[in-house]
């Protein structure tokens, strides 16, 4: 295993935009009297660091670079390399004649040091390492030409990439990709991370993720609120409520879930099932008849009552701490009848599925619910496209949030969760492809139901939910992700939450 330096290890849970980053770099500069030339040595020392450290065997690279600051960086970085024997090419895009300031420095340094470059024509088929210091976080619109020609041999080419800053061709605040982005095996980011590393397509570009803050004095922080926050299971499992060894079942939440049609019954006994799992007091499922009495056998715990007409619903909710509404609850005439009959139920409510896709033909605002949608149930929720939501999957979030009220969690890879009291939004960094598997955003609901039975508030469990969830398809990818079912997930619910139980007694002790 390489050793990676610690510094760059740590990751903060801050998360900015491009334009807050140029402004605490500014800050840096001019009210903190760092020169912009050294913060660029930091950077470019930051990452051949990182590069030593992760590819200790390798002998030479290739550096791609930019007319700008991040090509400063990369020229800092070649320097070095050079200073350490290595074999450094280094590859220009754009007109470097009009280098100036800081990277113009760094770019007469490593001429200085003996360093040559030469314009970027094809990459040469020999490469070992590559290091991407095209563009950084400044990009707004799609790479063409030889900028998207040089990405594109890059990604076909065997050698692994470090990104310094940002992979180049991924928007810096949202994550996507600009015709096409570096597909990096680790991006190293400097001063403040960048929201788009984490979310929607970042995942898949950045790599391993490292950080280096330049040695910047931690007030500049200051001045800036950050978009997002990282959030992880590791952080949220301590906000677990601890239990009294003289409670009972009552203590711990009476959950209503209202779904399964005909022909979908699976979905409401898998969110029954991982609300148990996530430890509430009961669960009751409200179902339709035809199945009712057979929904149960594989987990008696479930308490299932059959619901042909919502007037049957009136006895189960004067018992229920809350309702989940949705899994499997379908758009015809039952669901729908269902379905109007809560909305105007006293008790808060988790809606997810089916209850998403009949609230975007008959949309309402609470305070009191939280809505599940993953990016399809958002289109239909926002009246747009999956790929207008996915587009910037914060702008959406802000959307559902203020048409919708109540919490909102913006499912996938870097699901975000925003609502009263979230600020600023949460980004979950847990989970994995394998869990892109049906019956994942029922157990989801019942994991977020179980919680705020148990006395959570809703924002709260809304974040302790979604990182539970993710972690356990973590624990259960363990034995591989492609194959990953739902059931594995749920199953390892209960490990997960005994070890957090254990680090809260031991806290306590």
């Amino acid at each position: 295993m390489t050793r990676v330096l610690p510094e760059t290890r740590q990751l903060p849970r801050a998360l900015y935009r491009a334009e807050q980053v140029r402004a605490l770099d500014r800050i840096a500069i001019e009210q903190q009297g760092i020169p912009a030339e050294e913060l660029m040595e930091r950077a470019g020392a930051a990452a051949f660091s990182l590069l030593r450290a992760r590819w200790p065997q390798a002998q030479s690279l290739l550096v791609l670079a930019g007319a700008g600051n991040n090509g400063g960086d990369g020229y800092v970085l070649a320097r070095l390399a050079h200073r350490y024997r290595l074999g450094v090419r280094v590859l220009t895009l754009g007109d470097h004649r009009r280098l100036q300031g800081a990277a113009l420095a760094a770019a007469e340094a490593y001429r200085a040091a003996g360093g040559s470059s030469e314009p970027f024509e094809r990459l040469p088929p020999d490469a070992e390492l590559i290091v991407d210091a095209l563009l950084g976080t400044g990009l707004e619109r799609p790479l063409t030409g030889l900028w998207a020609d040089a990405v594109a041999q890059s990604n076909a080419s065997r050698a692994p990439t470090l990104a310094l800053d940002l992979p180049s061709g991924l928007h810096a605040d949202t994550g996507r990709v600009l015709g096409v982005a570096i597909e990096a095996a680790a991006s190293i980011s400097f001063i403040g991370l960048k929201s788009g590393l984490f979310t929607g397509q970042g995942p898949d570009y950045s790599g391993e993720v490292f950080f280096d803050g330049l040695r910047v004095p931690a007030l500049i922080y200051a001045s800036e609120i950050p978009t997002a926050r990282r959030i992880d299971w590791h952080q949220q499992s301590h906000l677990l409520p601890r239990r009294r060894r003289s409670a009972n079942k009552g203590d711990f939440g009476y959950l209503l879930l209202v779904g399964g049609d005909l022909g979908m019954s699976g979905a409401v006994r898998l969110a029954g099932e991982a609300a148990l799992r996530a430890g509430i007091g009961r669960v009751a499922i409200a179902t339709h008849p035809a199945h009712a009495a057979v929904l149960n056998l594989t987990r008696p715990e479930l308490m299932v009552h059959g619901v042909p007409t919502p007037a049957a619903l009136d006895a189960l909710l004067q018992r229920a701490t809350l309702v989940a509404l949705g899994p499997g609850l379908g758009q015809d005439a039952w669901g729908r009848a269902l379905f109007q009959h809560l909305l105007d139920a006293k008790q808060p409510l988790v809606v997810d599925a089916d209850g998403l896709n009949l609230l975007a033909q008959d949309p309402r605002r609470r305070d009191d619910w939280v809505l599940t949608p993953h990016p399809g149930e958002a289109a239909r929720l926002l009246g747009c496209s999956v790929a207008e939501v996915e587009q910037d999957r914060f702008a959406a979030l802000r959307q559902l949030q203020d048409r919708y009220g109540g919490v909102v969690v913006l499912k996938g890879a870097g699901s975000l969760i925003g609502g009263p009291g979230l600020r600023p939004v949460a980004l979950c960094v847990d989970g994995n492809p394998g869990m892109a598997s049906a019956g994942m955003g029922d157990a989801l609901t019942g994991i977020i139901g179980a919680l705020i039975g148990q006395g959570m508030e809703r924002a709260l469990a809304a974040e302790v939910g979604v990182c539970l969830h993710a972690a356990a398809g973590d624990r259960a990818a363990e034995q591989g992700q492609r194959g990953l079912i739902v059931s594995d997930l749920i199953a390892a619910l209960q490990p997960l939450l005994g070890l957090a139980d254990a680090g809260l007694a031991d806290a306590a002790s």
